[in-house]
């Protein structure tokens, strides 16, 4: 599922909650909205539908740069979880951010879905 979500804290924690809750997604990927100017409230639409938050420092070409992974636990359903993680807009820093947090999504997932540590 892919959408377009306007800067609109209310709009975007709407279609967290949509993609979580009635798509069922394990892995959701924002891009956008993580900076500093008034607009950017991505971070603060994705804690406003979270019930637990995890913080995770990667190393990304040489630099540090903090990329923040949240975790849903969905209340009510049996299978239901999902991992939100908020990317920056630019499509370089995006891809950078992602890359170097993939390895660690995939033991996310299989913990968040109670597999243990994968197989």
């Amino acid at each position: 599922h892919t959408q377009i979500v306007p800067d609109e804290q209310a709009e975007i924690s709407a279609v967290l909650k949509k993609c979580a809750d009635e798509l069922h997604a394990d892995l959701i990927v924002t891009t956008g909205g993580t900076g500093l100017s008034p607009r950017d409230v991505t971070p603060e639409a994705t804690l406003a539908v979270l019930e637990r938050e995890i913080r995770a420092r990667l190393t990304v070409r040489a630099q540090t740069d903090a990329i923040k992974v949240f975790a849903k636990n969905l209340e009510g359903l049996v299978e239901g979880t999902s991992l939100i993680v908020n990317l920056p807009g630019s499509e370089k820093a995006a891809r950078e951010n992602l890359g170097a947090a993939l390895p660690a999504l995939e033991h996310a997932l299989h913990m968040i879905a109670g597999e243990g540590h994968g197989k």
